[in-house]
């Protein structure tokens, strides 16, 4: 038996089992939680530290994407909302009913970024509700950070462990 087929046999190159998924899983959620609200969290412990023209920095950076988000939610609302209804209903359909596996795993990849694009809805109407410079400001970056790590450590587990059970039930079988 050739080397290449015997790995390929082991390691079977479908979703769960597949590494380029966990790869995109795990640069995606590092992705996701440095960047708050569109701006990279770095620039926060910047603008905190040495305040000054950093933290007029932020404040604008902070706004205009604010201001960009929200205007995207009071144009298309109704119908991003239709439309991620839909394709989370497909994937669950797919990916439940019929056992296919790549809807399964774009599931569990997506479904969890649905939580952090309403808490960015949020943040962003916090922001232009008044907690827009300051401590206040610093507070709803750290907060948002903080619940977007939490959604992020959940996701992965219950990825890992579905991914784990999926892989182990489909060997064993």
């Amino acid at each position: 038996m050739d080397w290449y087929t015997t790995v390929f046999e082991v390691i079977d190159m479908r979703s769960f089992s597949n590494l380029w998924y966990w790869v995109v899983l795990a640069v995606a959620w590092s992705s996701i939680s440095h960047w708050v609200l569109g701006v990279p969290f770095d620039m926060v412990a910047r603008a905190r530290r040495h305040g000054g023209q950093a933290e007029q920095d932020l404040e604008d950076l902070v706004r205009i994407n604010a201001n960009r988000i929200l205007f995207v939610v009071e144009e298309t609302g109704v119908w991003m909302t239709a439309l991620v209804s839909a394709l989370l209903s497909a994937l669950v359909v797919l990916g439940l009913f019929y056992g296919v596996e790549i809807a399964q795993a774009v599931f569990l990849l997506v479904f969890p970024l649905t939580f952090v694009g309403l808490l960015s809805i949020h943040s962003a109407h916090k922001v232009r509700n008044g907690e827009n410079s300051g401590e206040p400001l610093w507070r709803r970056l750290r907060i948002h950070r903080m619940t977007t790590q939490l959604v992020g450590m959940l996701s992965i587990f219950l990825t890992a462990m579905w991914g784990m059970y999926h892989n182990l039930s489909s060997f064993i079988l």
